[in-house]
């Protein structure tokens, strides 16, 4: 009797290890479906198609930079609104540094921030972001109405915020470029039908 019972528990532990292994590669697969859903956009942040507060401030890597207003180059911004102590901030440098350099013909990146300049300075000197604009400011973040870190804003060359949202991986960042080349895309067609 003992031995029955035995026998019938591992043939129960097997049975849920089995249904376990199953349920996990459906969720695999379910996860492989699901499209990423995109930056995540706060509730009060500047709307789509509304003009980007300008701003001209120093930058920590040398010179002055604008945010906002029209682009003499024909570019648009992507301001990367982050924290110095911020470890998704940090973990996203690397790969918004490759997608500034791989986009630099239609793209110009801007990272700000507010706090210390000497952790601000660490941190540039840190991740090599001598290239790129920096700029420390709570202005800037304020009028931009950024609540939420990691978050980016991307600016279309004429000056209007075309796409912002939460950034969190590559996915998201790419979903500010794709609504970007939407937005892009309604403004010359609308500029055609007006033409």
């Amino acid at each position: 009797m003992l031995e029955i019972m035995i026998i019938l528990s591992w043939i129960t532990i097997l049975a849920i290890g089995l249904m376990l292994y199953a349920l996990s590669r459906q969720i695999g697969v379910l996860h492989e479906r699901i499209k990423p859903v995109g930056a995540l956009s706060m509730g009060k942040a500047l709307q789509v198609g509304e003009s980007a507060p300008f701003f001209r401030e120093t930058s920590l890597t040398g010179g002055m930079a604008s945010v906002g207003g029209i682009n003499a180059d024909g570019r648009a911004t992507l301001v990367f609104f982050m924290s110095s102590t911020c470890p998704v901030c940090k973990n996203l440098l690397p790969l918004l540094k490759k997608m500034g350099r791989q986009e630099s013909q239609w793209l110009r990146l801007v990272f700000s921030s507010d706090g210390h300049e000497v952790e601000h300075r660490e941190l540039i000197s840190e991740y090599e972001l001598h290239d790129y604009p920096y700029l420390l400011s709570t202005e800037i973040g304020l009028a931009y109405q950024i609540s939420k870190l990691p978050y980016g804003v991307l600016i279309a060359p004429q000056g209007y915020v075309a796409a912002h949202g939460l950034i969190n991986n590559r996915e998201h960042i790419e979903s500010l470029f794709e609504a970007y080349d939407a937005s892009t895309k309604e403004v010359v067609h609308v500029e055609q039908l007006a033409g």
